[in-house]
């Protein structure tokens, strides 16, 4: 009889995962002395120490981080497949992933997310968050069901897409920035020597995804667009922003707007998913969330 099993696996990934015992039982609702003895006994099974023990930290053992590398594409392999036998059985997922544009406020889907709940389906929901071409990478990788995505969907298809709205945006910077001097409209030449404010991409595979930059400009790279706001009113550099957001701003005057030769096009936001994909959460999701997403859902203010 196989020694290893999945519900073994998924306690030591759980225990690698958040570095004790007692920070995996809190995740996997049990009680720290059971996931202790469970991990003893599994390593008396196996003859091997797949822990190093350093008081209530651990670490993996070359043995146990040999172990986990199959072992997490064994427990991927089987929640895919408990999902596609519940799918057969009932038509809804075992889980659904949805992955939004980080622009938008998880915040604003609540009244969504209860709707979906209040199906009582029993589909798990999992939501994530990723700036520029992040969410179309976590379609493409498998990691997001459905995405709610900024600009064009990476070369090769794949995925189908519907249009939710489109984005103007502004150049903007602080009234005491030196771009407010000029009597002109901003050239790329004028822009070499400051500060670009820019959000940085989370893809992790697919090229990063810059707008208006250009080669040796000094930069500051932020993880949201309410830092990317915060830094541009604070004058530490200049940028593009989405006029929906920088209302307030704009009205009390802690932004100014200038005008640029190059303006920016508006960007369209798309609700994509996998070509053929099935189920009925993802078909309740895509007929939820296609309407004008943006910019309804968006933040009037980031300050």
């Amino acid at each position: 009889m196989l020694k290893l099993t999945l519900e073994a696996i998924e306690v030591v990934d759980a225990i690698a995962r958040h570095g004790s015992f007692a920070a995996a039982a809190a995740r996997l609702n049990k009680v720290p002395s059971t996931i202790s003895y469970a991990v003893g006994k599994l390593e008396e099974q196996l003859g091997m120490l797949l822990f190093e023990r350093n008081g209530p930290r651990v670490t993996l053992t070359a043995a146990g981080e040999e172990m986990l590398k199959e072992g997490r594409w064994l427990l991927g392999a089987a929640s895919d497949l408990e999902s596609r036998m519940r799918q057969i059985a009932t038509g809804y997922e075992s889980e659904l992933r949805l992955v939004h544009d980080s622009l938008i406020p998880t915040q604003a889907f609540m009244d969504d997310i209860r709707a979906f709940e209040d199906l009582r389906c029993g589909t798990r929901l999992r939501i994530g968050c990723e700036a520029l071409t992040g969410s179309w990478e976590a379609l493409r990788e498998g990691r997001a069901d459905i995405v709610v995505a900024a600009g064009e969907g990476p070369a090769g298809g794949g995925h189908q897409a519907v249009a939710v709205g489109s984005l103007e945006f502004a150049f903007c910077v602080a009234p005491t920035h030196p771009l407010t001097r000029l009597k002109r409209p901003v050239q790329r030449g004028d822009l070499i020597d400051c500060n670009a404010i820019v959000v940085g991409d989370t893809a992790r595979t697919l090229s990063d995804r810059t707008v208006g930059l250009m080669a040796g400009q000094p930069r500051i790279t932020v993880p949201s667009m309410a830092a990317k706001v915060a830094c541009q009113v604070a004058g530490l550099g200049h940028g593009f922003l989405p006029r929906a957001c920088i209302t307030d701003e704009l009205a009390r005057g802690t932004l100014v707007e200038l005008p640029t030769e190059e303006p920016r096009a508006p960007e369209a936001f798309w609700l994509a998913w996998k070509t053929g994909a099935q189920g009925q959460a993802l078909r309740w999701w895509r007929e939820r969330l296609h309407r004008t997403l943006v910019p309804a859902l968006l933040p009037r203010s980031f300050l």
